[in-house]
């Protein structure tokens, strides 16, 4: 059975970029373009990863981290973020609502 990933990414080229990269890698991966559907359909499936840009419309990755992290039934899924928001107050911010690593655009 294929890992699944959740992926909210609101630049569409990038986005399409990551979930073509991982579905080469074998995971199956649902892209989202804001932070409200993704969770709105997180709540309805079962993910093993959530890699979520910080910087998006209708609810950031932040706000959607902290909603993850504080729901007991789905609080064990790591969580990345990935963002431009470099400074290390925005990394200890990212940190500090739950997720598990905090990735800086660009990055190889």
């Amino acid at each position: 059975m294929k890992k699944r990933i959740l992926l909210a990414e609101d630049d569409a080229n990038l986005g399409s970029l990551l979930r073509n990269y991982l579905q080469a890698k074998e995971y199956e991966t649902t892209l989202f373009v804001n932070g409200r559907a993704a969770l709105d359909h997180f709540t309805s499936g079962m993910y093993d990863l959530c890699i979520l840009d910080i910087m998006m419309p209708e609810m950031d990755g932040i706000t959607l981290c902290k909603k993850i992290k504080s729901n007991v039934d789905v609080n064990h899924i790591p969580v990345i973020l990935l963002t431009a928001k470099s400074t290390d107050s925005d990394k200890a911010e990212g940190l500090d609502v739950g997720a598990d690593a905090y990735i800086v655009k660009p990055f190889n």
